[in-house]
């Protein structure tokens, strides 16, 4: 250990990791506007929402959001020192600080299981 730590970015990944591109592109949101088309191919790969679905199942049985579990993962790294949130209303930012309270149910267990949603790879 050297002191030093990292800060992340965009633990929602661009807004995949709230859950609402699952069901394709909502009206009104980021990537239905003119000259996202770049993050559009992300946000509704099918993949990546797959995994998402498997986050916000998890998400549901802990009691917490899936934009709060995304944050706490992030947050509960003992690499990060901070986690810069974006949000485009007061309730979004209220939603992301609801990420706090979810930090208390991210046991080990928790951890690991998010591990192997994200990199599945690594399921036994």
């Amino acid at each position: 250990d050297i002191g030093l730590g990292l800060t992340t970015w965009s633990p929602l990944a661009s807004g995949l990791l709230t859950g609402k591109y699952v069901d394709g592109v909502p009206e009104g949101s980021r990537a239905s506007l003119p000259g996202y088309e770049w993050l559009r191919g992300m946000l509704t790969d099918e993949t990546k929402n797959g995994q998402v679905r498997e986050l916000m199942a998890l998400a549901e049985r802990l009691e917490v959001s899936t934009s709060q579990l995304a944050i706490a993962w992030c947050a509960a790294n003992p690499r990060v020192s901070t986690v810069i949130t974006g949000a485009s209303t007061v309730d979004q930012v209220t939603e992301n600080m609801g990420a706090l309270d979810a930090l208390e149910r991210l046991t080990p267990d928790v951890m690991d299981e998010i591990v192997g949603i994200i990199h599945p790879w690594t399921r036994g």
